[in-house]
């Protein structure tokens, strides 16, 4: 028992409980002195083990104020008492009120080995007052005696084990909620460092996005605008040497319609720079009216569907998996000529996948050319993108069987 445990016993029945016992035994004994038989010397004895024993019980606190509660100063302070209250129920038994006190601070005063041997020594007091005091005279009285003394040792072994499992139990109880408590720490602590690096990985996702839309962006410019201002170059100067009116209206429309072409490529280049599906309206929705545009356009049938409970995501993770529909939608238009498509936005805990299976014709993933699968915007743009936010991409396709493109991220929650 430690300290602070020991510190109720001192304000409660361990500190006032023996002056309160020993003042009642000193009252009884005094009314029966006379019943009892106690001489003048008894008497005289008594009165000297009570200021005796009173001056323990004033100087225990003072001993026992920088010792530990169960050490050797305890159980030599323990033992004195008890032969103190053995003498005094000797001489007379209604002296065993103080006695008695034995029993309730055996557990608490003194070493677990020693705990049993005080207990019978305080049972062998309370069994000669329990005959009507010691010594027993005859041998009827030391088999009552006998009888008594097996009693009080069975009832006191009866209590003093449940007590054992009762305080095994509870010290059982106080490691077990101390180990919850370690392992709710520790949980809690997993959780921060998880959140902290989803955080840290949606941010680098975010600067590694805008570096793929740099590139992507310069790679539109060279392939559509620049081209297209070549051409419009071309065409003016055509119409700078041209021999009649009618030659150079045709070049100058041409050139008009190059300009148009290039001025409709440049807005949708900057259309592309962020999805703008996303900015009034909640992944499920943008993903049900991109399918829906992309079902009216290409003429096959396209259905959309949400499976769990939907969630306010990242903004990150739902521009992620628009863009990587958007892609295989694109694929799918491009290559497949599919009949029909399903998209699938699943809610599964902890993640979210993102479906898309169609019935076209579908191709053989390891025959995709080395060049393909290590850049550009296709089925290598699809897994940068998921992974960097901790996803993954998969692709499921056989020549004539149709393809299935399932990208699985985590779910982040939106900041609020």
């Amino acid at each position: 028992m430690t300290n602070a445990e020991w510190t109720p016993l001192r304000v409660g029945f361990a500190a006032w409980g023996p002056y309160g016992l020993l003042a009642v035994g000193v009252l009884t004994a005094a009314g029966s002195a006379g019943v009892v038989g106690m001489s003048g010397s008894d008497m005289y004895l008594s009165a000297a083990l009570v200021v005796a024993a009173l001056a323990l019980e004033l100087g225990r606190p003072w001993v026992l104020r920088h010792r530990p509660p169960r050490g050797r100063a305890a159980a030599c302070l323990y033992f004195l008492r008890w032969a103190f209250g053995f003498v005094l129920t000797w001489l007379n038994p209604f002296f065993a009120f103080y006695a008695v006190i034995g029993y309730y601070t055996a557990t608490v005063q003194l070493p677990r080995r020693l705990v049993r041997a005080g207990l019978a020594l305080t049972a062998v007091t309370m069994a000669g007052s329990e005959i009507g005091g010691m010594p027993p005279r005859g041998t009827v009285a030391w088999f009552g005696f006998a009888v008594v003394l097996g009693v009080n040792i069975a009832i006191v072994s009866l209590f003093t084990r449940f007590a054992d499992q009762e305080q095994r139990r509870a010290v059982a109880q106080a490691e077990t909620i101390a180990e919850l408590e370690r392992t709710n720490t520790a949980l809690q602590q997993a959780l921060d460092e998880n959140a902290a690096l989803h955080a840290q990985l949606l941010v680098q996702a975010r600067e590694a996005g805008v570096a793929d839309e740099r590139r992507r962006l310069a790679a539109e410019i060279h392939d559509t605008l620049a081209q297209g201002l070549t051409g419009i170059i071309a065409q003016l100067q055509v119409v700078s040497n041209a021999p009649d009116l009618s030659t150079a209206r045709t070049h100058l429309e041409r050139a008009a319609a190059l300009a148009r072409h290039s001025l409709g490529e440049a807005r949708r280049s900057v259309h592309n720079l962020a999805p703008v599906e996303l900015e009034d309206t909640a992944l499920p929705e943008a993903l049900k009216s991109t399918v829906a545009a992309w079902g009216e356009r290409t003429g096959a049938r396209a259905d959309f569907t949400v499976t769990g409970t939907a969630e306010q995501l990242h903004d990150e993770v739902s521009a992620t998996l628009l863009r990587i529909a958007q892609e295989a939608l694109s694929n799918t238009a491009r290559h497949a000529r599919a009949a029909r498509v399903g998209v699938t936005l699943s809610y599964m805990g902890d993640e979210v996948i993102l479906d898309i299976r169609d019935d076209g014709a579908g191709f053989d993933p390891a025959a995709v050319p080395a060049r393909t699968r290590a850049g550009g915007f296709g089925l290598a743009g699809m897994r940068a993108r998921a992974e960097r936010i901790a996803g993954s991409v998969t692709v499921e396709s056989e020549p004539g069987q149709g393809t299935a493109v399932s990208a699985r991220v985590p779910l982040v929650r939106h900041d609020r």
